[in-house]
Formats: structure tokens, C-alpha cells, sequence
């Protein structure tokens, strides 16, 4: 069956769906694979940057000593402070940059992003009662809350949003009242509890200063897990952009796409937000770039996602640690005010283009 070009079958889609038919063109493949190759390319440059710039300034050789070899005088600074940094920061943007192109695929909402539809402040409300209330501090422990805090701010969202029936209006509005709610309960416990204030100040909002080596090891299964799940959803959510009966007619089971989605975005989103805090933003701006170079096909965006992602991430963090010296601006600050401007000029665009 070839599938043309055709408008969106949902109300507030202005964008041709993928064109799951028709064989790809050996040419566009190439361009998509040498683009591909350029974002880890710039990954890989952000890395380098992640490793030599802070604080304190080193060379590369300086840097590539203090990776490796623990006589050097920068070894401690490296391998012990931005070693950990930089691994949590490349696990975090994978995680966001994924979880914001799967709510955009499932929503048809151009505007989703975990920060933006409460996702993250779910599990930064589930962390922050644990460390007030429990007094749990650690990753291990309160990472469980930061699951069941995504995972139910995600089914509420979808529900009150009107559910299969849901607009891209409609998620929003419910998704920035329930972000509202949540983050003046953050808030109202960290005032109240001021012995918890201190350990929770930096992580509210969202930082890699704190990054050890025992947080990202225990934070890569379960990034690893969203991955799977993700990347197994990138043909289901294809055709379930076509409808219902459409998706079903292509072998796509849309009731297993949708649990599936939310799945993945509350391992990714609160493994991440329990590693660091809610950061805004990184899964609204990249999905939008994304899309703007390999078109809406989720089998191109996914891939493209997980390496953008980390690029913006970790270059947000390294500025904040310029722009600070000679102390630092969190990241969630930096994304912050690199997104909100970003956000606007979506909102104005009269037509965006979103799987």
C-alpha cells in the first residue's frame, strides 16, 4: 500500500504524516546519515569542551593527563569532578531529548515537553517528599519515588487533557496547571523544612555539580531500559500518527503503543529527574530541530534525539560554568533562559511541523 502525502486526520495537526509506504530515497538516507554523523561529531567537541573548560581553565593535554593518569596534578579535578559530570550530563540529555520527541509522537502536541506538561515536576514532588518526609538522600533511594511521581503525573495528564480525545490545547493547559500545582508543593516544602533546604536548593533546579560515579552507574540501567522501549516504539507511534484504524490496519496496536510510550517516558524521566532535578526545555527544543533535518519519521528523529540532546545539555552546563566563574550557573537555569525564548517563537510560528 503507498501512502501519499495527506493532512493530519487529529484536529491541530498542520504537518503531512510519514509516508510509511513509500521506499525511502537512497539520496535523503545518505543526507540523514551524514547529518547523523556530524551531531556525534558535535557531541563528541561538546565532550572535550565538558572536560577542559569550568572553573579552573585546562589545556587538553592537561585534561587528557588527568583522565588518565592519577600522578597528574589535574587528575583529581577530571577523573574524580568532571568525568561523573560528564557521563550524567550525556545520560540525562539522552533521556530528555527521547522522552520529549515520545510525548510529542503520543500527544500530537508540538508544545510537549517533559518540563512543560508536568512530567518532571511529578517526580521532583515524589524526590522532594521523600527527602523531607523520609529523609531518604540518596539516588538508590528515592529514584522509586521519582518513578511512581512521573508516572502518575503522565496518566493524569492524558486524563484530564480528554484522553484519546485529547488536543494539543487541551495537554497543555492541563499539563501547565498540574506543573503549577506541583512545583508550589516543592516549593512550600522547602520553606517549611529548612534542614532539607540545603540538599535540595541545587537539585530543584537542576544541576550536574553534584554527579558521582555510584549515581551514574545506577542511573544507566534504567536510561538504558527507556532507550529499548523508545526506539521499539518508533514504528508504532509512525502509524498511530495516521489514527487509530489506520494504525491498525498497518499491524500497529494502538492501546501497546500508548502504554508503551508512557512507559519509556516515566523510566527516562525519572531516572533523570532523580539524578539531577527537572530541567526544562532540552525535550521541546530538540525534537523541533530534529524534525526541521530528518523530517517527522520517528525511525530518524529517535537516533538524531539521543545525540542533539547531550550537545544541548552539556553545552548549557559548560556555559553555565563559564559565564559563573568563579563559581557556576546550574544548568537548569541555563536551559531555562536559552528555552523560554525558544518556547515563545513556537508558539507564534502560525505552523509546526510535529510527527
Amino acid at each position: 500500500m503507498s501512502l501519499t502525502k495527506s493532512p493530519r486526520v487529529q484536529r491541530g495537526w498542520t504537518a503531512d504524516v510519514p509516508q510509511l509506504g513509500e521506499p525511502s530515497s537512497s539520496r535523503r538516507n545518505r543526507q540523514r546519515a551524514l547529518g547523523l554523523l556530524a551531531a556525534v561529531v558535535a557531541l563528541a567537541f561538546v565532550v572535550v569542551l565538558s572536560f577542559a573548560l569550568g572553573a579552573r581553565t585546562m589545556s587538553l593535554g592537561d585534561a587528557w593527563l588527568g583522565l588518565t593518569d592519577s600522578s597528574a596534578a589535574t587528575y583529581t579535578v577530571v577523573h574524580d569532578m568532571r568525568l561523573p559530570r560528564t557521563l550524567l550530563g550525556l545520560l540525562v540529555g539522552v533521556a530528555l531529548g527521547l522522552a520529549g520527541c515520545v510525548m510529542q509522537a503520543l500527544t500530537r502536541n508540538p508544545l510537549a515537553d517533559p518540563g512543560l506538561l508536568g512530567i518532571n515536576a511529578g517526580a521532583a514532588a515524589a524526590v522532594v517528599t521523600a527527602i523531607s518526609f523520609l529523609g531518604i538522600s540518596t539516588f538508590s533511594g528515592y529514584v522509586w519515588f521519582a518513578f511512581a511521581g512521573a508516572a502518575a503525573v503522565s496518566v493524569l495528564v492524558y486524563a484530564v487533557g480528554g484522553g484519546r480525545g485529547a488536543t494539543p490545547a487541551r495537554l497543555a493547559l492541563a499539563g501547565t496547571a498540574l506543573n503549577a500545582a506541583l512545583l508550589s508543593y516543592v516549593n512550600a516544602v522547602q520553606l517549611l523544612d529548612k534542614a532539607s533546604l540545603d540538599r535540595m536548593r541545587f537539585w530543584t533546579v537542576g544541576s550536574l555539580a553534584s554527579a558521582e560515579f555510584s549515581t551514574v552507574v545506577k542511573l544507566a540501567p534504567f536510561i538504558a531500559g527507556g532507550v529499548i522501549v523508545t526506539l521499539a516504539l518508533a514504528r508504532p507511534l509512525n502509524a498511530l500518527a495516521l489514527g487509530d484504524d489506520s494504525a491498525r490496519s498497518l499491524g500497529a496496536d494502538p492501546a501497546k503503543a500508548r502504554t508503551g510510550a508512557i512507559v519509556a517516558v516515566t523510566l527516562l524521566c525519572g531516572a533523570a529527574t532523580a539524578a539531577c532535578g527537572p530541567i526544562v526545555f532540552i525535550g521541546l527544543m530538540v525534537p523541533h530541530l530534529v524534525r526541521s533535518l530528518t523530517g517527522p519519521d520517528l525511525r530518524w528523529m529517535l537516533p538524531y534525539c539521543a545525540v542533539l540532546a547531550p550537545v544541548l545539555l552539556l553545552g548549557a552546563d559548560v556555559l553555565g560554568r563559564v559565564l559563573g566563574r568563579p563559581g557556576e550557573l546550574q544548568v537548569g537555569i541555563v536551559t531555562a533562559v536559552l528555552g523560554g525564548p525558544v518556547f515563545l517563537y513556537f508558539v507564534r510560528r502560525r505552523r509546526m511541523a510535529v510527527v
